[in-house]
């Protein structure tokens, strides 16, 4: 099963680093029966891409829990690292989880850099907006509508697709 794993860049360092993460929680998104349920229409590309966008959502969520720690990734300037990740990833045990959602789906256990199939992430330019949209994801959650518009922007930004092998690269980078 694809699963997608929703990340931070010092996740994404770590899954280099170690060739192995443990997604928080064991929490990844994935097209499931009930996700298929839920569209009347819709192929499994386009079903993927909704279980990336719940992805990439939770991405906004882990980012605004490593900034509240202190913990976010840095570049090489100093400044924080506002980028959403997604680890696109092939498992064999996930556990599909409707009372959470739709596209919810729990691991076992950590994925290996041999199951990534691709990761997904947000170019500079988003930076700003992805700033934004984590001082208020919460918010946003709690149906607060300014805050909703601000996370919509931030969701507004593709995330760009990059093979394993560049990974090292796009770290190198930051």
């Amino acid at each position: 099963m694809r699963v997608y794993i929703p990340a931070t860049i010092r996740m994404l360092r770590q899954l280099v680093a170690d060739r192995e993460l443990q997604p928080i929680n064991g929490t990844a998104f994935a097209i499931t029966p009930t996700l298929r349920e839920a569209y009347s229409s819709g192929d499994d590309d386009e079903l993927g891409e909704v279980a990336m966008a719940e992805a990439a959502r939770a991405s906004l969520r882990l980012l605004a829990s490593e900034h509240l720690d202190g913990s976010e990734a840095v570049h090489v300037t100093g400044e924080p690292v506002w980028r959403r990740a997604v680890i696109a990833a092939d498992v064999d045990d996930a556990k599909l989880r409707p009372d959470l959602d739709d596209a919810v789906v729990r691991l076992a256990g950590p994925i290996s850099y041999t199951q990534v199939a691709s990761a997904h992430v947000d170019l500079a330019e988003a930076e700003p907006t992805i700033a934004k949209a984590i001082e208020v994801v919460d918010d946003a959650d709690l149906g607060d509508t300014e805050a909703e518009f601000l996370v919509g922007d931030a969701e507004d930004h593709e995330l760009a697709w990059y093979a394993t092998q560049e990974l090292p690269f796009l770290l190198e980078l930051m």
